[in-house]
């Protein structure tokens, strides 16, 4: 598995606005200036994250976006996982279906155990932890994130 740019870039999004706190509206222009994110490519990603009930977004000149949760309940995992798709590290795990030997399969167990183990961490990283921490986004005052 790979993450995909638009997935990395939904997580630079989400961490900056982590570090703003929940509700509070950054505009579309600040986010791709300090995310290093092309604006354009911000606008996609953000509908994305709209309809997945991660973020708000608010149009016009004072509009933008922010978040409809405390960065605390969102995990790593569901930002990359509206991105991409749930995460499945080949077909026989992700539909079993289409593999008449994966229920005997030992590949098959590894590929599932590698899997879960993915998920867990992914799903185990809060944007709060993130945003607490260096990351990927230029340092810049943290707000409080509650």
């Amino acid at each position: 598995m790979r993450l995909t740019r638009a997935g990395e870039y939904a997580v630079r999004c989400m961490v900056y606005l982590a570090h703003k706190g929940k509700g509070v509206l950054i505009s579309k222009q600040e986010i791709a200036e300090h995310a290093d994110i092309p604006a354009h490519f911000l606008a996609k990603i953000a509908q994305d994250l709209a309809k997945a009930n991660l973020i708000d977004i608010r149009q016009g000149p004072k509009g933008g976006y922010s978040l409809r949760k405390k960065p605390a309940d969102i995990s790593l995992l569901e930002v990359v996982e509206v991105m991409i798709g749930e995460i499945f590290l080949n077909d026989c795990v992700g539909r079993p279906t289409i593999c008449s030997a994966s229920k005997h399969c030992s590949v098959h167990s590894v590929w599932e155990k590698a899997r879960t183990q993915l998920r867990d961490t992914l799903g185990g990283v809060t944007l709060e932890q993130l945003a607490e921490k260096d990351s990927c986004i230029p340092v810049f005052p943290v707000h409080n994130i509650s």
